[in-house]
């Protein structure tokens, strides 16, 4: 059933892909969900989801992946004891700095650093698939034996699964950040959707057949690492080199994430929704500086206050209601604007099922979890009034205005930061 739920989860993933296919395409802005609210649901909407982004999705994402990387960065060193909780935040902090620093030096050399990563990623994957698809040829297939058996499964936890497994898939929407550096986005776009959704789709199930050639349901619940489980089992001395893949593919999408919303802020602050420096460029190394280093404080003071597992069920919750609203925005701008151009249209059914299955997954999650999930809905309504004293107000007071403009001009010349030529 865990199976049949990893590919349902891949489906999903695909029509939710497919749908920012045809945002994507239609509006060939970059700045991803907050671009397509904007344009379907106008400022005030789009604003809401950015404030939120802001403050908790974006840097409590962050602090997530990257405490997994310290967790596991230090893990070789600690065998067979484990990790002492502070070690693993400090790994964490130096984790997030480094990407910091990589990702404000040079646009280039991020993505080239992407590109080596991704390759680490697959050939983890590779090194876990190929063995366990050996042992079930050799007929290693008792774990396999009645696996679709109904009886013992709770239906409640149902949505609770797809959340999880929602989660482990959710990297789709993120070429759609940096739409206007895509070359030729009405082709590229679409396809490098499609592309990596199937690649992507068939890596995690070829991995769970894996693990359950050596592992039964059972042990793998029991299991806290289940990839070092699963190399102790089948490889011995060499399990030490897994959880370095698995902290390198953290580094990965800590590098991706970053990379992806430095371009949102920098397009929120383009539409004057955010402070101006934050869409000014370095004047030699030609990256959104500012745009980079926003997230830093606000990462940090999340990852030493909070505990990841409520940080996550919040920040998922803030995700999948604004994925959901994004979507509907796809549906909603087919009737309002029919004669736009759209050179990739997927059936209505599609958006129609995803946006669905979305609010499902968020009205489910604030019955099972109901305290996190309120605090994440708190945080969200704060960012109308935010809206309102930020954006519509323009009569400021002469002397807040005055410092305002002070503290920019202080950051362009400490940021060495200027306007980008459009």
């Amino acid at each position: 059933m865990s199976l049949v739920v990893w590919i349902a989860c891949g489906v999903l993933s695909l029509f939710g892909a497919l749908c920012y296919a045809e945002l994507g395409t239609c509006i060939t802005k970059s700045g991803g969900h907050y671009t397509y609210i904007l344009e379907a649901f106008g400022p005030m909407v789009a604003f809401v989801r950015l404030w939120a982004d802001l403050i908790a999705i974006r840097p409590a994402g962050l602090a997530v992946i990257s405490l997994a990387f310290g967790q596991y960065i230090l893990e070789p060193l600690f065998m067979p004891c484990g990790v002492p909780p502070l070690a693993i935040k400090l790994a964490t902090s130096i984790g997030i700095t480094s990407v910091m620093y990589l990702n404000s030096m040079s646009v280039s050399w991020t993505a080239r650093i992407q590109i080596f990563l991704t390759f680490s990623k697959l050939l983890a994957m590779a090194i876990i698939i190929v063995p366990g698809l050996y042992q079930l040829f050799k007929g290693e297939t008792k774990n396999f034996e009645n696996a679709f058996e109904v009886s013992n499964i709770q239906l409640s936890g149902l949505p609770l699964a797809f959340y999880s497994g929602m989660y482990a898939y959710a990297g789709w929407f993120y070429l759609n950040f940096v739409t206007e550096e895509v070359d030729n986005p009405e082709r590229t776009v679409p396809l490098a959707i499609c592309i990596s959704m199937a690649i992507v789709t068939s890596c995690y199930v070829l991995t769970n057949v894996a693990y359950y050639t050596v592992m039964s349901a059972e042990e793998l619940l029991a299991s806290p690492a289940v990839a070092v489980t699963f190399a102790e089992k089948l490889m011995g001395n060499f399990s030490v080199a897994v959880p370095i893949f698995v902290a390198l593919s953290c580094f990965g999408s800590m590098n991706g994430c970053l990379f992806a919303f430095s371009r949102m802020f920098y397009v929120a602050s383009r539409e004057g929704h955010l402070p101006e420096v934050l869409s000014m460029i370095h004047v030699r190394r030609h990256t959104p500086l500012a745009a980079v280093i926003v997230l830093y404080p606000m990462t940090l003071f999340q990852l030493f206050v909070g505990d990841i597992y409520s940080l996550l069920n919040f920040m998922s919750f803030l995700r999948w209601l604004f994925i959901g609203v994004a979507v509907l925005g796809l549906i909603y701008l087919r009737y309002t604007r029919p004669d736009m151009h759209r050179p990739f249209k997927v059936p209505l059914f599609i958006p129609a099922i995803f946006s669905f299955t979305c609010f499902f997954m968020v009205f489910l999650s604030l019955y099972s979890d109901p305290v996190n999930t309120g605090i994440g809905f708190a945080i969200s309504l704060t960012g109308i009034p935010a809206y309102y004293i930020f954006i519509v107000f323009d009569r400021r007071p002469k002397w807040l205005q005055k410092a305002l403009d002070s503290l920019s001009r202080s950051l362009q010349i400490v940021l060495e930061v200027v306007p980008a030529e459009h």
